[in-house]
Order: structure tokens, then C-alpha cells, then sequence
């Protein structure tokens, strides 16, 4: 961690999250193995809850590795679905707090398989949502994401701006937050909900179909294969890292603000970067790094892909001021920090 992130990940913070017991859902996963790694070191009893459909073994031996055996014996694991209720329920049977973050999250799948989707990201949620109503848990944060908000064109983003989804994974997360709302209104079950810009860090994933750009471009970059950008390299991305997305879902899970409870914060740097834009970025951090390395980066213009947003943009403001969040990792330092992890020479 950089000396930033130590602070954000000590002090009361810190104190605050060690004093309860949490439950990860797709702890397995890239956003819920970093987020684990981060509650095991700071002292936490966690649950982590995956099927490992799109979550990865290898992570959490990473987590394992990275926490020592100390840390990790406060770790429990169980395999299984969220979308059967009682594996749900076990799951939540010692938690005060969720992270839920158990999904399919990928446009194009979303789009070729609609009824997958939905059953994992709204029958799934609604299982976890009856289950942690069932066994007594204090709080819910849930991932949502910026892509409810579709191609309204008002930038930047606030949490009232019309929502536009435009695929049946945008949909599937405007109504995990009606559902949230719902539970709140019905059982008092407080709930915070997240909507995450684009997510970037360690251990995700180039490799899969409907892999995220920043690690496919890295990959192809540092292969010498071309890169292929969906439409004229313009669209835009409001890129945050990680650990950002970890202090996020921390002070959510912590926070003492009624006010703050059943509520949407947008999560993100508050900046965007051009696909372009971030390929120059990209290329200038590989030569850095390696200087020994010949890269003439091919850039390959096709067709812009069905469901994905032209330009994203977040305003943190209402997180900033209701949950203190602060992000702390620039795109050109989240960048360079990872680059080890895609050369396959360590991670980030």
C-alpha cells in the first residue's frame, strides 16, 4: 500500500470495521478478493462466499499468501450459489455486515443470455437480501453500477440523474436498487448501495471473453499483439482503482450517519480518460517500466459494441460528503503499479 492508502486503512476506520463480522459474496472474485485482503489485514472475521463461475481459486491463495496464516485463520469459506436461499442464509449466519458483491458482470453476456444474468444478479440479490433480513444482519452494501445511467448525456454523473440502462446488466442493477429500497421501506434492513465507475486493479482478469479494456489493453500491449478499440478511441471512462472501491465499501459498512442509510453513492475519481487517451497513458508506463522493451503499440478501430455506454463521468460529491470518501490512487499511479501483475512478473 502507498502511505495514503495505509492511512485510509488504519486509524478508525480500521478500529471501526475490526469490531464487526463481515460476509464477502464473490469473495473470489477481483473486486472481493481485494476488498478481503484488505479486511483480513486490518484484523476482521470474514465469511467469503463464491461458486467460483467467475471467481478464481488462485485469488484467494494470493489473499492467503499476502495476509500470512495468522490473518487467514479468520477467514471462512463456503462454496456455493447465491441463487439457492439456504447456502444465502448459512452464509449470513454470523455476519453483521454484507458486502455483496456475487454477479454476472458482463454487458455482452448479459445481452446474449438475459435470463442467466437476471437470475444471478436479481434472484441471487433478492436471496441475500431475504437471507440477511432472516439471520439478523445489521447492514447490506451492494455493488450497483454507473452503467444504470446509460447515454444520458448530462456529465458528470450525480445519483439523481435520469437512469437509461441500456442492457439487461444495467437493468438488472436498477433493480437490485429498487429491491434494496424496497427491504429498507418493508423490513428496516439498512442498505447502501455503490455504483461503481469502470473498476481497475490487481488480479482482474485479461483473459476471459468479456474481460474489462484496462486489462485487455495491457495484455495485447505487452505481447506486441494490436489493440482493438470499440468505435473512434473518444468514448470515455471514469477509471477507479481498487483500493478505492475497497475504502468505499468499508466506510459504507462502518458508518454511524442515518442519513447516509438506503442510499446510492456514485464511486469513482471524479476524472475521465478517452479510450485514446488511455492507451498513451498505457504505452508510456510499459516503457517506463521496461525501457528494454520495443513497443509500437497497432491500434485497430472496429464497430462500437451494442450496450455500452459512450461516456461515463462520476460526481462523488454526495459520497465525499456523506460517507468521507476520498479517492487516493491517480489513474497514472494505478497504472504503474500494476503493469508488474500483467508482465506476469508479480502483482501490484
Amino acid at each position: 500500500m502507498s502511505k495514503s492508502e495505509e492511512t485510509l486503512f488504519s486509524g478508525d476506520l480500521a478500529d471501526r470495521a475490526a469490531r464487526r463480522r463481515w460476509l464477502v459474496t464473490g469473495a473470489a472474485g477481483f473486486i472481493g478478493s481485494n476488498i478481503l485482503e484488505i479486511l483480513l489485514s486490518i484484523g476482521c472475521e470474514v465469511t467469503g462466499l463464491d461458486n467460483f463461475e467467475s471467481g478464481f481459486r488462485k485469488n484467494l491463495d494470493d489473499v492467503r499468501r499476502r495476509v500470512g496464516e495468522e490473518n487467514w485463520a479468520r477467514f471462512r469459506e463456503i462454496e456455493g450459489d447465491i441463487r439457492d436461499l439456504e447456502t444465502c442464509r448459512e452464509a449470513c449466519d454470523t455476519a453483521e455486515v454484507v458486502i455483496h458483491l456475487a454477479a454476472l458482470g458482463s454487458v455482452p453476456s448479459s445481452i446474449s443470455h438475459p435470463h442467466h444474468t437476471t437470475s444471478a444478479n436479481v434472484g441471487g440479490f433478492v436471496n441475500m437480501l431475504t437471507a440477511a433480513k432472516d439471520t439478523g444482519v445489521r447492514r447490506v452494501v451492494y455493488a450497483s453500477s454507473c452503467s444504470v445511467y446509460g447515454n444520458e448525456p448530462t456529465l458528470p454523473k450525480r445519483e439523481d440523474s435520469p437512469l437509461q440502462p441500456l442492457s439487461p446488466y444495467a437493468l438488472s442493477k436498477q433493480i437490485n436498487e429498487q429491491y434494496a429500497d424496497m427491504f429498507g421501506r418493508c423490513y428496516g434492513l439498512e442498505t447502501v448501495g455503490l455504483r461503481y465507475f469502470n473498476v481497475y486493479g490487481p488480479r482482474q482478469d485479461p483473459g476471459g471473453a468479456y474481460a474489462a479494456v484496462i486489462p485487455i489493453f495491457f495484455d495485447t500491449l505487452l505481447k506486441g499483439e494490436p489493440v482493438f478499440i470499440n468505435g473512434d478511441g473518444e468514448t470515455s471512462r471514469d477509471f477507479c482503482h481498487v483500493r478505492d472501491v475497497a475504502q468505499a465499501n468499508l466506510l459504507a459498512g462502518t458508518l454511524e450517519k442515518p442519513s447516509a442509510v438506503n442510499s446510492v453513492f456514485n464511486i469513482g475519481s471524479g476524472a475521465r480518460t478517452s479510450l485514446n487517451e488511455l492507451i498513451e497513458k498505457m504505452t508510456v508506463v510499459i516503457r517506463t517500466t521496461y525501457p528494454d522493451r520495443e513497443l509500437t503499440p497497432e491500434v485497430i478501430h472496429r464497430e462500437f459494441r451494442s450496450g455500452d455506454v459512450t461516456h461515463s463521468l462520476s460526481d462523488i460529491t454526495r459520497a465525499r460528503e456523506q460517507l468521507g470518501y476520498r479517492p487516493s490512487v491517480t489513474l497514472d499511479e494505478g497504472l504503474s503499479r500494476i503493469v508488474p501483475f500483467y508482465a506476469g512478473l508479480g502483482s501490484a
